[in-house]
């Protein structure tokens, strides 16, 4: 009795494994007939937003003497730039930075044997945020201007962006969606077979990068923001069934 049983779980998994065997090659035949391509989307544009920024310092030994004179100054940068035609609203001054600052005196050794109060330092930085691109691209160009005048002022490169980002990832998906499709109808024709359904699709990372630049597109995808002409890209992975 022992024997029969023994014999007959013997029976009982080699029915089992030559099951799963014949379903996992035919699973692998199944995968085997796909087509994979990547398909590409690319759009040049140029940006439809400026942000443009600078800072403004004034130090005292007095702080409100500093204040004052961070105060008048601000209004010298105003000035200048609602007489540029830049709009009130586009025109946002940040909270004051407040420091004291020392000198130190060392002694032989190397550590500080006295420090000296020498003022309090007051910055601000105003920010300009605008679709009047070039007008304010020019604007920070001709900013030195404010130094002639007085301003200790330091300008920060612009940074370009668009706003119609969203609807420009679409066109571009659409379009390397297309790209793809056209791949895979090529290589199954040239193998003499048919397109069959789509199995599987994976959009790759966007990318945003100056036109005609060097950079190097990175794994978590590149957002350009110095260049005013840009390029983005876009890929999708299409995997079809081949009949």
């Amino acid at each position: 009795m022992r024997n029969y049983a023994n014999t007959l779980i013997i029976a009982l998994a080699v029915v089992v494994a030559a099951f799963l065997f014949s379903d996992a090659f035919r699973n692998r035949n199944q995968s085997a007939d796909t087509i994979s391509v990547t398909g590409l989307g690319k759009k040049d544009f140029v940006s439809d937003l400026i942000v443009w920024s600078g800072s403004f310092s004034k130090k005292s030994m007095i702080l409100k003497d500093a204040y004052a004179a961070l105060d008048a100054d601000r209004e010298k940068i105003k000035s200048y730039l609602l007489s540029k035609g830049i709009q009130q609203n586009e025109i946002v001054f940040s909270a004051v930075n407040f420091n004291k600052d020392f000198d130190y005196i060392y002694n032989e050794n190397g550590s500080t044997k006295q420090q000296i109060f020498t003022g309090f330092n007051l910055t601000q930085t105003v920010t300009i945020q605008s679709t009047q691109v070039n007008m304010i691209e020019d604007i920070s160009r001709q900013s030195s201007e404010l130094i002639n005048s007085g301003v200790e002022f330091y300008s920060n490169p612009p940074e370009y962006y668009y706003t119609k980002l969203a609807e420009l990832k679409i066109k571009m998906i659409a379009e390397a969606t297309k790209d793809a499709r056209t791949r895979a109808q090529s290589i199954a024709e040239n193998a003499g077979a048919g397109l069959g359904n789509l199995k599987k699709s994976d959009m790759g990372v966007f990318q945003i990068t100056g036109q005609n630049s060097s950079e190097d597109f990175s794994y978590g995808g590149s957002f350009n923001t110095m260049s005013k002409n840009k390029t983005a890209n876009i890929t999708v992975k299409l995997v079809y069934q081949v009949d």
